[in-house]
């Protein structure tokens, strides 16, 4: 079977974990680049294991021989545009978190994949650590009993330059939010894909630390899940120094925790072979809690390969467009819930 050729469009800092992934896939080759900065899309081509073409214009790098593959990589709020032009032209689509930044506009990248028979990817990584995968075994092993709580945990710390370094930085226009956006999206993701669907949140946001920007830097919401599980969501950019993000889930028969990606709490009723190795001594890494290029591209490698896996074979790819949007709704819903002082119940009918 050829090679998949891949194209980037947008060749900012999250691009280079894409390239870097695709360069280690075998099956894959990046081909194609579009940015407006020549020097950012030469640092992107340079990371390419082959040619690798820049273009200045998006009809072109579309229209690029062999092209079957394009990966989003634009400011969160401006992905739908690129996107519905990629899959217009029959490219399948990898999408940097979030989908889009409103329910509405992710429906209409799913609609366009929809209507064009391309598959759509939602990046999120985190779903591919062996310890979120071993985690979600367990759940659905039932070794947990009854799920009671699930919480999620993201304290992290950025700079004010870190917000001045880009002008949609902290936008509602192009960012789409704050810390739960942009930085505890993941988490929200892992949460709802172990415990289940979201029923209601409520929650409160604030702007604690940092100036010049419009969205939160500090957020938490009460959750109820479908289920009846409660849990709670933290989300953070003003916690000096920065901490490892984690994942707890509890149920009647036993409690687990994730740290970053390593499992440091694995306890339950009934003990299995195995459960003491998960728990094995491992050097924790930092993550993005301080510094976001400090995020290994491995879990992205490994995403890009299960969604090549599923167009090869005409299968389900772990996280698509429908698994993308969900995380968007939990967070337009806690926002909403910030702003009224109100629960709020999913789904959304309608967005502000």
């Amino acid at each position: 079977m050829a090679a998949h050729q891949f194209g980037i469009v947008g060749c900012g800092m999250i691009a280079e974990f894409h390239a870097r992934a695709i360069a280690e896939i075998p099956d894959a080759r990046l081909v194609a680049a579009f940015s407006r900065s020549p020097e950012n899309g030469a640092k992107i081509a340079g990371l390419s294991t082959g040619e690798c073409v820049v273009y200045d214009d998006l009809d072109r790098m579309l229209g690029h021989p062999g092209l079957d593959v394009v990966c989003i990589c634009t400011p969160s709020g401006a992905h739908l545009e690129p996107a519905l032009k990629a899959a217009r032209a029959g490219k399948h689509l990898v999408v940097e978190k979030p989908l889009e930044i409103t329910v509405a506009r992710c429906d209409a990248i799913i609609k366009a994949c929809d209507l064009a028979g391309v598959r759509l990817c939602s990046i999120f990584p985190s779903r591919f650590s062996p310890a979120n995968m071993a985690l979600k075994a367990a759940i659905e092993s039932g070794r947990f009993g009854r799920l009671t709580l699930g919480d999620t945990h993201v304290k992290w710390w950025r700079t004010q330059e870190y917000y001045d370094s880009g002008k949609w930085r902290g936008t509602w226009e192009l960012d789409g939010g704050g810390a739960l956006m942009n930085q505890a999206i993941h988490n929200v993701d892992l949460l709802q894909w172990l415990m289940g669907p979201v029923e209601s949140v409520q929650a409160l946001t604030g702007l604690l630390v940092h100036e010049r920007i419009e969205v939160e830097d500090t957020a938490v919401a009460a959750v109820r899940f479908a289920s009846g599980a409660l849990g709670v969501i933290e989300a953070a950019t003003s916690a000096f120094p920065g901490l490892l993000k984690r994942t707890e889930i509890h149920g009647e028969n036993g409690s687990a925790r994730v740290e970053q990606d390593d499992v440091t709490l694995w306890t339950f009723r009934d003990e299995q072979p195995g459960d003491s190795a998960l728990q094995a001594p491992k050097s924790l890494a930092t993550g993005g809690s301080a510094d976001p290029r400090a995020i290994s591209h491995a879990g992205h490698r490994d995403q890009l390969g299960d969604f090549l896996r599923a167009i090869d074979t005409q299968t389900a790819a772990l996280v698509d467009g429908r698994e993308g949007r969900k995380s968007v709704e939990i967070i337009r819903a806690i926002y909403r819930s910030s702003r009224t002082g109100q629960r709020v119940v999913l789904p959304l009918e309608t967005e502000d």
